[in-house]
């Protein structure tokens, strides 16, 4: 497995990390406990060393999941945790400074760790200034419990403003093909500020895995029955960018998911994807991507074809699309 520094940090991590979210929370009953601590192992073994959790995920259960399973490879591997919700009013908002400290306290319980690799701030709070945020976790790594402070789904003057009193190591958002807005602003704040960007969600929810079609049903509790981008009609029209994966992926002798994360890959060298899964041959299909070589000819044919697809569907309903970009 090759690594990647996330930016001029000194902060090097596997080129691909293991989004954890969607064992415990989100796409559907949260899978058996056994064998996502056994899955997590088997990441490790192949060279994955960056691992993505949240308190909210559950909430607290994937922190937990998370905590035991890397138990034995302390010191290996890199975590990394968020605050910034209110758990007792999700989606609600909460990065006042003590609840910050609270919530770093709390988890470094459950991941079993003396201090959290990298702690982002899940969602921008408008009624708490970045300059706030970032103070209490400056306070949290000169106290030796945090090593590194991150941002998720924040727009570029946050990120700004948040470097200029504590360096941001990374900042997270969803960047896949199919949704490509932090090219606009997101990633040349980043690149100007030497930090690193984790794109969560790469394979689109797994719609750019090609194995979800017009037709495919969801479980009732699964996140995506809401999300506008999937609903049959949007699905229908937005197979045409799965198509366009296909056709590189045969040539290449790999599989569309390959092709999506080594088109990530490919942008810069301080991107590095999160693809969760909760299969272990998925798991390995994804770790394949890393050996995927896309010549400027290939990934110039993607972005030329991709540039004539409109994607259908907002990426959130109105509700969560109102806590991105701030």
């Amino acid at each position: 497995m090759q690594k990647r520094k996330l930016g001029s940090s000194d902060l090097e991590v596997s080129a691909l990390g293991l989004g954890c979210m969607g064992m415990s929370y989100g796409y559907g009953p949260a899978a058996d406990r056994q064998e996502m601590i056994s899955l997590i192992g088997s990441a490790v073994e192949r060279g994955v060393t960056f691992f993505d959790t949240a308190e909210a995920y559950g909430p607290f259960t994937n922190e937990e999941l998370v905590g035991e399973a890397l138990a034995t490879f302390r010191g290996q591997v890199v975590i990394a945790t968020k605050f910034g919700f209110d758990i007792d009013a999700f989606p609600g908002l909460n990065s006042r400074p003590e609840r910050i400290k609270q919530v770093a306290e709390a988890s470094l319980n459950r991941l079993k760790v003396d201090a959290i690799d990298l702690f982002y701030q899940h969602r921008v709070d408008p009624n708490v200034p970045i300059e706030d945020v970032a103070g209490a976790v400056k306070e949290l790594i000169q106290e030796g419990k945090v090593k590194h402070f991150g941002l998720s789904e924040a727009g570029a003057q946050t990120i700004r403003r948040a470097h200029a009193i504590q360096p941001v190591t990374a900042v997270q958002s969803e960047y896949s093909l199919w949704w490509r807005q932090p090219e606009e602003a997101v990633l040349p704040t980043l690149e100007e500020l030497g930090i690193g960007f984790v794109p969560f969600s790469p394979l689109g929810k797994g719609f750019l895995t090609g194995k979800i079609n017009e037709d495919t049903k969801f479980d009732s509790t699964d996140f995506r029955n809401i999300v506008p981008r999937f609903t049959p009609e949007a699905r229908k029209a937005n197979q045409a960018l799965v198509d366009l994966l296909r056709r590189v992926a045969e040539r290449k002798k790999a599989t569309p998911a390959q092709i999506a994360l080594a088109w990530l890959l490919a942008r810069k060298a301080w991107i590095v994807p999160i693809p969760g899964t909760t299969k272990l041959s998925r798991l390995e299909e994804n770790i394949g991507a890393v050996a995927i070589e896309l010549t400027s000819e290939d990934l110039r044919e993607i972005d030329s074809a991709a540039s004539k697809i409109t994607v259908q569907g907002a990426r959130y309903p109105e509700d969560l699309a109102k806590l991105t970009g701030r």
